[in-house]
Order: structure tokens, then C-alpha cells, then sequence
């Protein structure tokens, strides 16, 4: 079996906006996605707002530079992710359908097992 990531993207603004009820109505379906595909499932969280994130960048020759932010300014951001044990690209794509994300979507990547 291989391991894949499904990256979840979606409009942090959006989300926002929706308040306590948009948190708890997400909680409730992130549950029940786990409920489902719980076999499948070997990782995944939740990512605080892209506001507090910190950018470090290599600069050739010279220290690297910290900054405050994400690496890009979009519209949809990182938002959360999981990590799924499927037989293929197929099994994990039909597992990523369920994963919820109504203001955005999903991506997945299979994981480069180096060991």
C-alpha cells in the first residue's frame, strides 16, 4: 500500500465570515469524513490562518530571509491535510472526493517513501 497526501485548500475568508457556525458545521463533516475512511486514514490536522504564518527563504550566498506571511498571496489557502494509506492513485482520488471542502478543493500527492 502506498501513502498519499490530500492537501485541503479553501477560502480562509470565506470561512471566516461564517463564523462559529461554519467552524462547527466543518468539525462535523472533517468527523464524519474520519468515521468513513477512518481504516485509511494515517495523519492529519488542521493549519492555523495563513496570517501567522513565516516564509523563509534561501538566498545563495547570503543568510536566508524570515519573514511574516505565507510564501504566496491566493485566494485559496492551505487549510489542512491527510494522510491516507490506499493501493493507488485511484483508491486515494475516491477517498479525497469525500474530503469536505465547500470553498475551495483538494489535492493529491503521493508520498515519497525514502526508507
Amino acid at each position: 500500500m502506498a501513502k498519499y497526501l490530500i492537501l485541503i485548500y479553501g477560502d480562509e475568508q470565506a470561512y471566516a465570515a461564517g463564523g462559529e457556525e461554519a467552524f462547527d458545521e466543518s468539525m462535523r463533516a472533517h468527523s464524519a469524513f474520519s468515521e468513513k475512511h477512518g481504516a485509511a486514514l494515517r495523519g492529519g490536522e488542521a493549519l492555523r490562518e495563513t496570517s501567522t504564518a513565516t516564509t523563509i527563504r534561501s538566498r545563495p550566498g547570503d543568510e536566508p530571509l524570515v519573514t511574516d506571511g505565507p510564501f504566496v498571496e491566493t485566494k485559496e489557502a492551505l487549510g489542512g491535510y491527510y494522510v491516507v494509506e490506499a493501493p493507488d492513485l485511484d483508491a486515494a482520488i475516491a477517498i479525497a472526493k469525500d474530503v469536505p471542502a465547500p470553498d475551495g478543493g483538494v489535492e493529491v500527492r503521493p508520498i515519497w517513501e525514502l526508507s
